[in-house]
């Protein structure tokens, strides 16, 4: 992740109508930094998580469409079917599960902007702390930015008598759906697609001026049990996934640089000529796998078809902001990060 400043900043420099590429867009900066200066954008992630949380950033939607949706997915849908386990009993209210179990079959089909806002409002509510005054989430006591895993969870909340509290569960949505859609800049053409760059790439019609992106840093392989319990809401199983399949994160070494070349290399056939490609790129203090700039210019000069045109020192997160690295916070000195600019040669 990289703060909204970083697009916004190169995004300064485009042209009106120029489109803005990021295929690994995780949870949309980059496109909603497009979107705030009136560029058409496309997102890619891997992971359902983060493409929905993006794609809920793209849409138009009022907070009172939201709330009705809601409220008509509840109200409407068919006997709830909520998954059952002692984990499930401690982490929500009877009532607030149902009525999650309702959400999650009735938004399962819909493609429309008001689910698409509804999914991404549910899955910043769906889970975090207990706060004094309304209640801002839906779960028992957990933390916002990851889901702890069920054995886990349970032993904390049984030790600390902390039970689940009955809340209102479209006056949170609503709460929600306020702070992000109270006022949002204009809609601009684009899409989200979930999956696997290297596959999607050939498939995307439009040809990009700019790529913005930060891809996943070796080592980086907690997505899925991270958001295991979003990943449930969003349709998939009720329990944590550790598989590595697929990840770019569980490569390392060669193998690594290869399949980065590789998406360098499907990229620049959906460029015009002389764009631009700015990457983000660091390393975990936590994985020994080479100096990460020299890594991503490997990568770059394997791929034979971006030409480097700068390398900067882009801090370590402790002075500039949120990274991936800030989920490594106990084990060691952050790395520091780099931005690389190039552009397309021919």
């Amino acid at each position: 992740m990289f703060p909204l400043s970083f697009p916004l900043g190169i995004l300064a420099n485009a042209r009106p109508g120029e489109w803005v590429l990021d295929p690994f867009c995780g949870r949309g900066t980059t496109l909603y930094a497009a979107r705030k200066l009136g560029l058409p954008a496309v997102g890619i992630d891997s992971n359902p998580v983060a493409s929905a949380i993006a794609a809920a950033k793209m849409v138009a939607a009022t907070p009172d469409a939201v709330a009705a949706l809601a409220q008509k997915l509840i109200a409407g849908g068919d006997e709830p079917r909520p998954p059952e386990g002692e984990f499930w009993r401690w982490c929500f209210a009877p009532k607030v599960l149902d009525a999650l179990s309702l959400l999650r079959d009735g938004l399962a089909t819909r493609r429309d902007q008001t689910a698409a806002a509804l999914r991404g409002v549910l899955l910043g509510a769906l889970h975090g702390p207990r706060n004094r005054g309304d209640p801002s989430y839906l779960s028992n006591q957990m933390p916002r930015t990851y889901a702890t895993k069920p054995t886990g969870a349970v032993s904390y909340w049984k030790a600390h008598e902390l039970h689940p509290v009955e809340v209102d569960v479209v006056a949170v949505i609503r709460r929600h759906a306020e702070r992000r859609y109270r006022s949002v800049p204009p809609r601009t053409p684009g899409a989200v697609h979930t999956g696997d760059a290297l596959a999607l790439l050939p498939r995307l019609r439009r040809r990009f001026s700019w790529v913005i992106t930060s891809p996943p840093y070796p080592g980086m392989v907690t997505y899925r049990p991270d958001g295991w319990l979003r990943g449930w809401l969003l349709g998939g199983p009720p329990a944590p996934d550790y598989s590595r399949d697929g990840q770019l994160g569980a490569m390392t070494g060669r193998r690594f640089v290869a399949r980065l070349a590789a998406i360098w290399e499907a990229l620049a056939r959906r460029c015009v000529s002389d764009a631009r490609l700015i990457v983000r790129f660091g390393a975990l203090p936590s994985v020994r796998a080479g100096e990460p700039e020299d890594l991503l210019l490997l990568s770059l000069e394997a791929s034979a078809a971006w030409r480097i045109v700068s390398v900067k020192d882009a801090g370590t997160p402790e002075r500039v902001g949120a990274r991936q690295v800030d989920q490594a916070l106990e084990v060691g000195a952050h790395v520091p990060e780099v931005d690389v600019m190039a552009r397309l040669l021919g």
